[in-house]
């Protein structure tokens, strides 16, 4: 048995599908560590918050189950956890497992259109930037909400320009409105979730590891 439980934290979605999915990726954490107390909460939309799930666990690493070190993350988190020791990781994005699932679920395509959730923090925005432009075919990015190109004038442009067949890799962990509007985007394919890939729960326990090493060091 664990002694340090895992507080996974989620944005949250009102998709009973991607509620379901987070629910089956904290799962899948908890199926590779047995013993390990895995428990899920969110910073918005659903409950149980983040911090009433931390004021009830001290003993707890934050692994935050988001793509970047946006608000979410330097706000949300940080504000929850402030005065109380506890941990958070890094997010789980960007990440060179995330990469690879996209990568993986691809098909071929004349032009590949990165699709986020869109923010103003330029952090984020700089972190989506650096994942486009890993991806194969000098990918472009697209955004589902605010500021920045929409994913749909990006597909549209990329037909202008001659693509024939394009590709959306959802930069998107689980399903809700952000990830079923890309469906409607006018491109000729679109990605999981990116919690259908195993590798995400793999490294949910990254994270949470290095941040149980870190935290026994400098205690030595």
């Amino acid at each position: 048995m664990y002694d340090t439980t895992l507080i996974a934290v989620a944005h949250g979605t009102r998709s009973a599908t991607g509620r379901r999915e987070l629910q089956e990726l904290a799962a899948a954490v908890a199926r590779r560590r047995p013993g390990l107390d895995v428990r899920l909460c969110y910073v918005d939309v659903q409950e149980p918050r983040v911090a009433a799930v931390v004021a009830a666990t001290p003993r707890a690493v934050v692994v935050p189950l988001l793509l970047s070190c946006g608000y979410h993350v330097r706000v949300d988190i940080a504000e929850a956890v402030a005065g109380t020791g506890v941990p958070v990781t890094a997010p789980l994005g960007p990440d060179p497992a995330l990469l690879a699932s996209l990568i993986r679920n691809l098909p071929p395509a004349d032009a590949v259109v990165l699709a986020a959730a869109g923010s103003s923090d330029p952090l984020w925005r700089a972190d989506v930037a650096g994942v486009a432009a890993q991806l194969p075919g000098r990918a472009r990015v697209g955004y589902v909400s605010g500021a920045g190109p929409r994913v749909p004038d990006v597909v549209a442009q990329l037909r202008a320009e001659g693509a024939r067949r394009v590709a959306v890799a959802a930069y998107l962990l689980a399903d809700g409105l952000f990830y079923r509007s890309l469906h409607e985007a006018g491109a000729d394919s679109v990605t999981p979730p990116l919690c259908h890939d195993g590798a995400v729960a793999d490294l949910v326990l990254g994270r949470f590891d290095s941040a149980l090493l870190t935290t026994v060091g400098s205690r030595l």
